[in-house]
């Protein structure tokens, strides 16, 4: 079982991190892990779970096929992987990640007023959430 999802819960950008909340951009032409994730969860707001958004980043950077995905998501999910709270769009780029009672992901930036009320602890639509930090950059 994939122990990357949360569910009712926000995870705030790092204590360290300063950023107001800006898109990851490519790397020589390329998608960075940030602006993958920070494309998947933009497109598909409460669509996936932590998991869907890890392993398809990864999957879509490793040019896995469709057809094997199943075989691969179990495979890439049989050792621990980091959850969300390692990712730099909470570290570098200001944005807040809410997962609602299913476990479904949107973005929030760091300086809106839905970030403040999920920081808060209290969801867009009232319910309560736990709130945790995004891990710190530095030690």
């Amino acid at each position: 079982m994939e122990s990357v999802d949360y569910f009712r819960t926000f995870v705030t950008v790092a204590p360290d991190s300063e950023a107001s909340a800006t898109q990851p951009r490519l790397r020589a032409g390329r998608a960075t892990i940030a602006s993958a994730t920070w494309e998947l969860l933009h497109e598909h707001e409460y669509e996936l779970t932590s998991g869907d958004v890890i392993f398809t980043v990864w999957a879509d950077r490793q040019g896995i096929p469709e057809n094997e995905r199943d075989t691969a998501r179990r495979e890439y999910f049989a050792k621990g992987r980091p959850c969300l709270r390692a990712s730099d769009l909470g570290k570098k780029f200001g944005w807040g990640i809410h997962a609602d009672e299913d476990g479904k992901l949107a973005l929030y930036p760091v300086d809106s007023e839905e970030y403040a009320m999920l920081a808060g602890g209290t969801a867009p639509d009232g319910t309560d959430v736990k709130v945790l930090r995004a891990m710190r950059s530095k030690r």
